[in-house]
């Protein structure tokens, strides 16, 4: 046994430098999961540290273990350091809560994805009254009404509405949006009172701005040529998969795409640039191969990769270079820098020097979906070509067959491809978002041939003659094919439980199920099926008991769980939050606002102010004020005293107020955030959110949810 073992290990041999950016991704996954921040020092001190070690290793020239210590520790030192200079390179003023209206002068960055609520601004403050200019963010995403005007890009306006910090996480645990706010630049949300209005600027906007702005008001204006020319239900899909701009996407399609797995093509990511950046490099080197005399002169692969390559450059730049489309062009340019190099294009090394890359640009990508999802899906699918049995061609085989046997070779590797990448996503779909499409992999089967070769090129080529006036008939054809993958969603969507909604398992079980999905992908021989119940720690996890109430940040609005059920005390306020909060609990929310009101009104006895639980319903005897108004607060208290339990106050509670129930305020919010609530033996336990997100830079300031 011991000697077998030699041999597995043995066989790893030239695998070590796969693990290198795993344990990059797993220092900078302990660095962002830390209860308090580290010092600065610290970062340049592990910084050094793993340069030492590095040095070491260089210097002793270990082997066997000692070697992959050295190398796998000096990498988790140099992924922590990462994490934490990065977030002293991002800092930047955040606006305090409470300040209620404010008056707004801002130069228009972009328009950015709407928001439950209608459409959104991404502003880069002039100034904000009342803040210092030390004190004003430097990115604000606004909330406009569906009614208001959107400017263009590279607009200067003043606007007046509510700003608030980045929300905290809808529920204990949940996923933590400020966090991307911080890491962006965002340090304020809010939603306008009023419409924006036109103003000229005294002085012009920094240069670097002004170039920003000056791309997206021309992605703006090509993803409003493209709804114009081809209508607003495909038009819409067309100008986000083009441009980035998703303010045009019908809702109903949206939700068709996400209940059929297919949500995945709106955001521009490694799909996009994968068709993008393989169409244009087998493009290139048909065009070269055609052409003799340049075919005989030139190397045609690595022309064509210097084609693609500033292919998925400038796709980057036209889609506004969100995160996602970053790391998919870090991801592409190293496969044709590895062309030019002589190299293999698509292998897990070089996958491995795409995710080291952007590890180090990016640590905090470790903490999103995207990336995980990303990654997990493109190792496995190298992995599987690694082990992909290649028949031999045979010599003078007859068309017809050739055709029929690629024509099968095909469909089984779509098949193997498609199974292999859900498999490998489907972990962080289920713990993130809390769903799982059943037939997803159908969906997308039938769909990959459409987007790869029509509807992806088609966009491609119309983007490209759109300006020229020369795209109606490319455009025309991605529109066919788009209504073709709107037909197969619409479709997919409406079959019978075509969308499962899956509790999340404990936190512990995501990082179990990816460190088992890389170990079955990075290593070599029989042990690599270890890894199998690792990566299903996700599906094989006990759920926790599901809490018997929620209540959100600002105490403005609460769920209850009766059975199987979510009922919401206020369907129209915060309506994101409760889904989020039911889905990650595995609990069912009506998503239409007058079954959640009757559902509501079957076990509590609600007015303007106020709910209190029915005598008779089989609900938590809670009660519920969100008024902030103190008179009316007292009055309400006085009535709930010795009728409910738990009473919950968006406003502040007079001192020794109903001593026999558990009175919670908005002193309490504003320390623990959102919370839930559990019944135990008679007695009630609270889990609030902020304990678990730790003092950071980005959890300081707790407010209500300005989106």
């Amino acid at each position: 046994m011991r000697t077998w073992l030699g041999e597995q290990a043995q066989a790893q041999a030239d695998r070590l430098t796969l693990w290198a950016p795993v344990a990059v991704g797993c220092g900078a996954a302990i660095y962002f999961a830390l209860p308090r921040e580290p010092m600065a020092v610290v970062g340049w001190a592990l910084l050094a540290l793993a340069a030492g070690l590095a040095m070491v290793r260089a210097r002793l020239r270990p082997s066997g273990l000692a070697k992959a210590v050295l190398v796998l520790l000096a990498a988790a030192l140099l992924g922590f350091a990462a994490g934490k200079l990065r977030t002293e390179a991002v800092r930047a003023p955040v606006a305090p809560p409470g300040e209620g209206l404010a008056t707004v002068e801002a130069y228009v960055v972009d328009v950015a994805s709407p928001g439950q609520s209608g459409p959104r601004l991404l502003l880069a403050p002039i100034r904000i009254l009342g803040l210092a200019p030390d004190a004003t963010p430097i990115r604000v995403r606004m909330t406009l009404k569906p009614d208001m005007p959107l400017p263009a890009p590279g607009t200067a306006i003043r606007i007046r509405g509510m700003i608030n910090p980045p929300p905290p996480p809808a529920s204990p645990g949940a996923y933590d949006f400020a966090r991307d706010a911080f890491f962006e630049g965002v340090g304020g949300v809010g939603f306008a009172l009023t419409p924006p209005r036109v103003i000229t600027p005294a002085a012009p906007p920094p240069w670097l701005l002004g170039l920003q702005m000056r791309l997206n008001a021309a992605r703006w204006s090509l993803a409003v040529r493209i709804v114009q020319t081809m209508g607003a239900r495909e038009g819409g899909l067309a100008a986000a998969m083009v441009t980035g701009h998703e303010a045009y996407i019908p809702k109903a399609e949206v939700d068709a795409l996400r209940a059929a797995g297919l949500a995945h093509i709106i955001s521009i990511s490694g799909l996009h640039m994968a068709i993008v950046g393989g169409f244009t490099f087998a493009g290139a080197r048909l065009l070269i191969a055609a052409w003799p005399w340049l075919a005989l002169r030139l190397s045609g692969k690595k022309a064509a990769a210097l084609v693609g390559l500033a292919a998925v450059l400038g796709y980057l730049a036209l889609s506004g270079a969100p995160s996602p489309a970053q790391r998919a062009a870090i991801t592409a340019s190293v496969a044709f820098a590895a062309i030019l190099v002589d190299r293999r294009a698509i292998s897990l090394h070089t996958l491995a020097i795409s995710a080291l890359v952007i590890l180090l640009i990016q640590p905090d990508a470790v903490t999103e979906p995207g990336f995980q999802m990303s990654f997990a899906a493109t190792t496995a699918l190298v992995a599987l070509a690694e082990i992909w049995p290649r028949a031999p061609k045979e010599i003078n085989t007859p068309w017809p067959i050739r055709l029929i046997q690629g024509g099968g070779e095909w469909l089984m590797a779509s098949l193997a491809a498609s199974f292999v990448a859900g498999m490998a996503t489907g972990p962080f779909a289920m713990q993130h978002f809390n769903r799982v499409s059943t037939f997803g992999l159908i969906a997308n089967l039938l769909v990959a041939p459409i987007s790869s070769f029509l509807m992806m090129p088609a966009l491609a080529v119309g983007a490209v003659l759109a300006p020229f006036g020369w795209g109606q008939a490319p455009l025309a054809a991605a529109g066919f094919a788009i209504g073709l993958m709107n037909r197969i969603a619409s479709t997919a969507a409406g079959l019978p439980h075509a969308q499962l909604v899956v509790a999340s398992a404990p936190a512990w079980a995501l990082p179990m199920a990816f460190l088992g999905l890389l170990w079955l992908c990075l290593w070599r021989g029989p042990l690599r099926w270890l890894g199998i119940p690792f990566a299903l720690a996700v599906s094989l996890a006990p759920r926790p008991p599901a809490p018997d109430a929620w209540v959100t940040a600002d105490a403005s609005t609460l769920a209850v769980r009766q059975g199987h059920d979510a009922v919401l005390m206020r369907p129209d306020v915060k309506l994101f939050a409760a889904q989020i909060w039911a889905r990650r609990r595995g609990l069912d929310l009506p998503a239409d606002a007058t079954l959640a009101a009757a559902a509501r009104d079957g076990a509590y006895d609600c007015d303007r102010w106020s709910c209190l639980k029915r005598p008779a319903a089989a609900v938590p005897p809670i009660a519920a004020v969100w008024t902030r108004r103190r008179s009316t607060t007292e009055q309400k208290l006085t009535n709930f005293c010795g009728r409910a339990e738990v009473i919950i106050l968006r406003g502040e509670a007079p001192p020794d107020a109903c001593p026999g129930a558990l009175v919670l305020d908005a002193r309490d919010f504003a320390r623990g955030g959102s919370a839930e609530l559990y019944r135990q033996s008679g007695r009630w336990r609270i889990q609030w959110a902020q304990p678990l997100r730790g003092d950071r830079p980005w959890t300081r300031g707790v407010s209500d949810n300005a989106e």
